[in-house]
């Protein structure tokens, strides 16, 4: 907890002991006043004597309760009513309402701790309801995304039924059918490892291991894919070494450099770079080409997402997410940066 959360709490710790010690205070004085008036009255004896009067001692701790509990009544609704706004707010949150919301301004005025509970539970709300979009969203370019292989590879399997189709037709039908249960099985390849390192909560496999073979080798991967569009790798780093989960960060350059291919312009370069220092290792990987539209650049990493400005239908829109993650998993971070047709995809990972 950060010092000035503890001070926010402090106060508010001490402004509610202070509304019980004033609850204790008006207690003691209205019981003490009740009394002296009943012993003026004869009513008590402050020896217990009289005989319509009981102890002294006993009747303040009745009297005490009594109406110490009437006036905690009243005037705890008060201090409490933030309280059961929060309940609430929660059960409505439990319900399903995502937009729910929290104002503390009008209650408890700009106190700190009151701001703090308010906007910790507007962003976790709002996480919420960005969480149940995304899962909608999820679900239905999952099914979008499964049912189109699906329909091309029955309506080309009704056609070869029909038998009256030249040897050629039948060449490319079958290519067709192969193409997509092979996009079928690498979607599901990929929402399986998505949905792998997602449910990770530690770092596992972890082993120091040569960065640099290992890019070096994920091009080498690639290279039908880059020879045949002209482009060329360009690597301009020496040796580094990182300790990490070395298939992990695998999946992580191939798809970073499929990515710098694919929306590269045919004959140009493919940058990629390593840097470091005593804590961090950074990799970037550039393409001259189709450039990413600023209101795309955090939509990319979401799952199923394709922007259709990038100008290909290849791939599933599942990469990006799968390297975020696996970037998190590292306590990394990814960033991108894209103008005058360069777009550069930079990881940062603790070495």
């Amino acid at each position: 907890m950060k010092p000035e959360e503890r001070k926010h709490r402090l106060a508010l710790t001490l402004l509610f002991s202070g509304i019980v010690f004033c609850f204790l205070i008006i207690t003691t004085a209205v019981v003490g006043g009740i009394i002296v008036f009943l012993i003026r009255r004869g009513i008590l004896s402050p020896n217990g004597e009289a005989p319509r009067s009981v102890p002294l001692f006993l009747t303040m701790m009745i009297a005490s309760i009594l109406i110490g509990v009437v006036l905690t009544a009243i005037t705890s609704r008060i201090p409490l009513k933030p309280v059961n706004d929060v309940i609430n707010a929660m059960n409505r949150l439990a319900a399903g309402d995502y937009r729910t919301r929290l104002h503390f301004g009008k209650l408890l005025g700009r106190h700190p701790t009151a701001v703090e509970v308010s906007r910790s539970f507007n962003n976790l709300a709002e996480e919420l309801e960005k969480n149940v979009i995304f899962r909608t969203d999820f679900i239905n370019n999952f099914s979008h995304e499964f049912k189109t292989p699906i329909t091309s590879i029955a309506g080309f399997a009704r056609l070869l039924k029909r038998g009256d189709l030249t040897e050629e037709q039948k060449a490319e039908y079958i290519d067709i059918i192969e193409k997509e249960a092979l996009r079928l099985s690498a979607m599901a390849t990929n929402i399986l490892t998505l949905t792998k390192v997602e449910n990770q909560a530690a770092l596992t496999g972890v082993s120091k291991y040569n960065l640099s073979e290992q890019i070096r080798n994920c091009v080498l991967l690639l290279e039908n894919k880059w020879s045949k569009k002209n482009i060329t790798p360009v690597l301009d780093f020496g040796e580094h070494y990182i300790s990490a989960n070395e298939e992990m960060l695998g999946q992580v350059w191939i798809n970073l450099i499929d990515n710098a291919v694919k929306y590269g312009d045919e004959g140009t370069e493919m940058i990629i770079d390593i840097a470091e220092n005593e804590k961090r290792i950074s990799v970037s990987v550039a393409d001259t080409g189709v450039e990413i539209p600023p209101e795309a650049k955090e939509k990319i990493f979401r799952k199923f997402y394709r922007e259709s400005k990038f100008g290909s239908t290849e791939g599933n829109g599942l990469g990006l997410a799968i390297v975020k993650e696996i970037v998190r998993l590292h306590n990394g971070d990814i960033t991108v940066s894209s103008s005058n047709r360069k777009t550069v995809f930079t990881v940062s990972l603790p070495k």
